[in-house]
């Protein structure tokens, strides 16, 4: 589209300046940004609605026809985004916009999106959540009015660490993109504090909603500080995620007896999105 546009402009400096061409310019120029200025609105007040948990002016952003890359209709996006606002209801959520291209009534917009909260626990240990997202938003002009019609989310990753566990500089590390039906490794690395003792377990689920608990199993974390897993990607070509979770205890001594003591624990969690093999072979051939 922006080869396009500048083609349009050489060709208009070309043709010389004739009030015909100026207005059919501007005419362009000015239906062009207009519609980047709706759709930036657009982005801007879906955060402005979020930030305020405004349900109801948030899920009027979206087409009646959504769908996203997971699978998630309108209804239940609007469930899921109930849930989390009904569980976190002071997320601060930010939008960058990286790109627009807009092709008639069909756009696309890519973005990266923060969200941070304080978050509380029943361990009574300070919370904090951190998430950051790529995505690629599809929007479609429906009687004048831009609207998300679905989205692709590229990369994301996201923290809720509690404790001494918010200190950590914990590395979780999958592949972006896998084929179905796919081995692949999924590998937890971070340092623990001295004279604790640190466990912690990998699981794969499918990204879903309800979403599944996948069964955890814990393991002490090893001298290099390194857990690895190995994970076959679903069949049924759905995106999945990775979750790490982490324990940290401190061991008490008293009088020949030993207390554990958790000082901190937490999650990291990592999308990879799973590739149908079919659109596999497609891509090879590309």
């Amino acid at each position: 589209m922006k080869k396009k546009i500048l083609t349009l402009l050489i060709l208009f400096t070309i043709t010389g300046p004739s009030f015909a061409i100026e207005n059919t310019t501007n005419s362009f120029w000015n239906f062009f940004h207009n519609d980047t200025r709706s759709i930036k609105s657009l982005l801007k007040s879906q955060v402005r609605y979020a930030n305020r948990t405004n349900f109801n002016k948030f899920i009027s952003t979206y087409d009646k026809d959504y769908l996203n890359a997971d699978g998630l209709d309108l209804e239940k996006y609007s469930t899921l985004v109930k849930d989390v606002w009904n569980t976190y209801n002071n997320i601060e959520y930010n939008v960058e916009i990286k790109d627009i291209a807009i092709s008639g009534d069909n756009a696309t917009v890519e973005v990266v999106e923060t969200s941070y909260a304080k978050i509380p626990a029943e361990a009574k240990m300070e919370g904090v959540l951190n998430s950051t997202s790529n995505s690629i938003y599809y929007l479609k002009k429906i009687d004048g009015k831009w609207k998300v019609s679905s989205d692709k989310v590229k990369t994301e990753k996201t923290s809720m660490l509690y404790g001494d566990a918010r200190n950590l500089d914990i590395k979780l590390t999958a592949p972006e993109e896998i084929k179905a039906n796919t081995e692949y490794t999924a590998s937890l690395e971070f340092t623990p504090p001295e004279n604790v003792i640190a466990i912690a377990s990998i699981t794969s689920d499918k990204v879903e909603y309800p979403q599944k608990q996948a069964k955890e199993v814990f393991r002490k974390l090893p001298e290099d500080n390194i857990l690895e897993r190995l994970f076959i990607s679903n069949s049924d070509n759905m995106n999945e995620y990775v979750i790490a979770s982490i324990g940290l205890t401190k061991a008490d001594i008293t009088d020949l007896s030993i207390k554990l003591s958790l000082t901190g624990f937490g999650y990291q969690i990592t999308r990879v999105n799973v590739l149908p093999e079919k659109e596999e072979k497609d891509v090879k051939k590309e």
